[in-house]
């Protein structure tokens, strides 16, 4: 499945995107290489409108990661919005353990993660 970037905003301080489509291992270096470009040295502020977002993989909560860090370290943020249920329960667990590691390849994290998402459609 293919991932769809869709630039909303950006300003010296601030980078919108909205992103439609699956966020997983194919698609992340698209997202990964198109903040690169975005995100700028004065850019304070990422927000990730997540609405059309139909799945996530590890690869894709790396990227998301990534960026928060990177804005943490300069004194900004990342906000994520509008995430499906499945999608926004993902986050959720990721939050509750964020320094456990509980599984033993990325490949059982991510069949985790799809099974949370399909559950979560029903």
């Amino acid at each position: 499945m293919s991932l769809k970037i869709v630039e909303k905003h950006i300003s010296e301080e601030t980078v919108g995107v909205e992103l439609q489509g699956a966020l997983d291992s194919d698609t992340a270096p698209d997202l990964e290489h198109w903040l690169e470009s975005a995100v700028t040295p004065d850019t304070r502020v990422v927000a990730f409108n997540m609405a059309g977002v139909t799945f996530i993989s590890s690869a894709g909560l790396r990227v998301i990661f990534k960026t928060l860090k990177q804005m943490k370290a300069r004194g900004g943020q990342v906000s994520v919005s509008q995430m499906s249920r499945g999608v926004r329960k993902v986050f959720e667990i990721v939050k509750v353990m964020p320094d456990l590691t509980v599984f033993a390849s990325q490949a059982e994290m991510d069949d985790y993660l799809e099974a949370i998402q399909k559950r979560e459609q029903d």
